[in-house]
């Protein structure tokens, strides 16, 4: 079916519902702790496609794709290095499948190489651009309505990924996102303030927080962006704090209900997409959404 594109439903001044977590979801739906959610891009993809179901029918307006860790770089910390083109071409295609008969828009996550950039590891700036310019190009040009560089922490990466999207596509929606799991700094230090000092200039269309820490912590974060930018703002966080269950899995405490009274403070806060990370299931995303629609009104 014909799709509203994304920026036009922003300009509009609606706030959007974006999705909730891939991987913790996908874990209790049996994906092993540790493994990578990419295996299961090919082993899968049926879970991944029903993961996408549920997201719409609690009321995601954006799904993205299951390529977080795609690059291959990180594939190559998990052994499947080999498979990064069918990786990436068949992750797309399950999410277009899922989101095919819904004004639902696809968007293809682009996450960290999951190594240090130099001089902190051994992978170049020139090295991390390559990488994400080879899976970018596969994203754009398979269809994905929007490109998401998401869960950043450290400025020369996430300009290098800038970068290589907008060499393949120069007019592919882009939204650059940092995670601040260090109260209002990244792991390496980076405040809101410093992000949008020098990913504002580069070519992105929003700029964004996801994963990070607590939800006070993300909050305060989002209101450092807000006065910082003028760029629409993207706002993923986690749902709360993790504990570590019986088993080893992540247990998340926050309560849909919990996470969902604190949408009118995101929305005054500058949020104009919203959605879940790390934590947040269907349920939650349900409770969100029902926030938003709720909050437009």
């Amino acid at each position: 079916m014909a799709k509203t594109p994304f920026l036009e439903r922003l300009a509009v001044g609606a706030v959007l519902i974006s999705d909730g977590a891939t991987g913790t979801n996908l874990q209790k739906r049996g994906l092993p702790i540790g493994a990578a959610a990419e295996l299961w891009v090919l082993e899968a993809p049926d879970e991944i496609r029903a993961l996408n179901q549920a997201f719409i029918q609690a009321g995601a307006e954006i799904l993205l794709t299951c390529t977080f860790g795609a690059s291959r770089h990180r594939l190559a910390a998990s052994g499947l290095a080999e498979h990064f083109e069918a990786i990436n071409r068949a992750a797309l295609a399950i999410t277009l499948d899922a989101a095919a008969e819904h004004d639902v828009l696809v968007a293809g996550s682009i996450g960290p190489l999951g190594q240090m950039l130099a001089p902190f590891g051994e992978v170049t700036v020139e090295e991390a651009e390559a990488d994400f310019r080879e899976q970018a190009a596969i994203l754009c040009q398979e269809g994905a309505d929007l490109i998401v560089v998401e869960t950043q922490y450290d400025i020369n990466e996430a300009s290098a990924a800038v970068r290589a999207v907008r060499s393949v596509d120069t007019e592919i929606p882009l939204v650059c996102s940092f995670s601040y799991d260090r109260g209002t700094r990244t792991m390496m230090g980076v405040s809101p303030e410093r992000m949008a000092e020098e990913i504002d200039v580069l070519d992105v269309d929003l700029l964004g927080i996801n994963c990070g820490r607590s939800l006070e912590d993300n909050l305060a974060a989002l209101t450092l962006l807000r006065a910082a930018t003028e760029k629409p703002l993207w706002f993923k966080p986690n749902a709360g704090l993790p504990e570590v269950g019986m088993d080893g899995e992540a247990v998340y405490a926050v309560t849909p209900e919990e996470m969902a009274d604190l949408v009118p403070g995101w929305v005054a806060a500058g949020a104009r997409v919203i959605g879940g990370c790390c934590g947040t299931s269907p349920e939650h995303l349900r409770a969100l959404a029902r926030a938003v629609h709720a909050n437009r009104e």
